[in-house]
């Protein structure tokens, strides 16, 4: 369950990333630890995210978030980068990774498999289609758990 501060941490966080010149990908509150712990994927909008970017991303973010004084108490902010291991969930992502080695996970079973890897193709209302050495495979959308990019590839 996404914990409630999120929408307005992304609403604060989005404008700061764009500014400069990143793009936010995900945030996750881990509340259950002591401190909590704020967590911001953010990605570079021109070339590899670097650490130089999650330095000014963190400044600027918790700068701001201090200001507003939006998290009660003690937290830690961590600034990262996705990193090419991570799942795929917008559109946009999709679009972007198109030629990319991938890896599905059906539940159920997909014609006998539950991991399915090849180079992603698109995505449909019905399917994710993949590449997998010259055979195209369209694989059932409401079937598919998770979609991310295949690191050892």
């Amino acid at each position: 369950m996404t914990h409630p501060l999120i929408p307005q941490i992304i609403n604060v966080a989005t404008p700061i990333a764009l500014s400069l010149g990143l793009e936010v990908v995900e945030i996750v509150f881990h509340t259950n630890k002591r401190p909590p712990v704020l967590r911001v994927d953010i990605r570079n909008l021109s070339s590899d995210t670097g650490l130089e970017d999650c330095e000014r991303m963190s400044r600027n973010l918790e700068a701001t978030l201090d200001t507003l004084e939006l998290i009660p108490g003690a937290y830690v902010l961590e600034i990262s980068s996705p990193g090419t291991s991570r799942q795929l969930t917008s559109d946009r992502e999709f679009i972007a990774f198109k030629g990319f080695a991938v890896i599905l996970t059906t539940e159920p079973p997909y014609e006998g498999q539950k991991e399915w890897r090849g180079n992603l193709q698109s995505k449909d209302e019905t399917a994710i289609y993949i590449n997998q050495k010259g055979r195209a495979i369209a694989i059932p959308r409401d079937l598919v758990l998770k979609v991310q990019l295949d690191a050892n590839r």
